[in-house]
């Protein structure tokens, strides 16, 4: 199992079961505030998976559309949908958005951080190339209005690297993290699977953002579920970035 399609046909509603989903509450109401979010305003909900975010977005009342590569986590997304929630199944590194929204968000490496490694992405000598990670980036800043905000989680790479567990694999030259774990299905099988997590720092994640025309506005340390304004640390393994697009 090694993309996201597959990912979302075996473990379907399963996945709501992780307890890293149990903090969708907090989570979006922290973006709500930190944001700016009102009723008036549309959200992007870019690697939604089964739209958990997308979903306690529209019950607030802020119209929000998720996008997800697994037709499986879209079609539970949509079984859930209540008015002000819409979802289509679609790519990250594609998306065809033209200045639709007002906010943009990627969280839980749903779509950021999980792609496969695209060692052109970064390279200088090559600026009109933008894969994997900037490619989704570079889709968000088009999907939002002129002075529209984005938000998006990426694996702290300070946390990885010190709290390294047996299970894990890390390849300091890309910074992607190779993590043995099991996954159980809704009817309880259990399938050993291979994750891999693209790591990063807040200085890399900064010249990224500006690498696609984005203005970074806060870098934080978080946690699923525990979303606060905390300055960089070693010690929380999500860093979250606020950043616009310039009006």
């Amino acid at each position: 199992m090694s993309d996201w399609e597959s990912f979302g046909k075996y473990l379907g509603e399963a996945y709501l079961r992780y307890s890293f989903t149990k903090g969708t509450v907090g989570e979006v109401d922290f973006l709500i505030d930190a944001l700016g979010l009102d009723s008036s305003m549309t959200v992007l909900d870019v690697g939604c998976g089964p739209g958990r975010h997308t979903l306690r977005l529209a019950e607030l009342g802020i119209a929000a559309h998720g996008i997800d590569l697994s037709p499986e986590f879209v079609e539970l997304a949509r079984t859930a949908a209540s008015a002000g929630a819409t979802f289509e199944v679609g790519d990250a590194t594609a998306l065809g958005f033209d200045g639709c929204f007002d906010a943009a968000v990627a969280l839980c490496q749903g779509a950021f951080g999980s792609l496969p490694f695209d060692a052109h992405q970064g390279r200088v000598s090559d600026p009109q190339h933008l894969g994997g990670d900037l490619a989704v980036l570079d889709g968000m800043r088009r999907a939002v209005r002129p002075g529209g905000r984005i938000a998006v989680t990426a694996f702290n790479a300070y946390f990885q690297v010190r709290w390294l567990e047996d299970t894990d694999r890390f390849d300091a030259a890309t910074a992607v993290n190779l993590e043995e774990t099991e996954l159980r299905d809704p009817l309880g099988a259990v399938r050993p699977v291979t994750l891999s997590t693209t790591c990063s720092t807040p200085r890399e994640l900064r010249l990224m953002f500006e690498r696609v025309g984005l203005v970074v506005d806060d870098i934080w340390s978080v946690s699923p579920g525990e979303y606060r304004r905390l300055a960089p640390t070693i010690d929380r393994p999500e860093l979250l970035v606020l950043a616009h697009r310039p009006a």
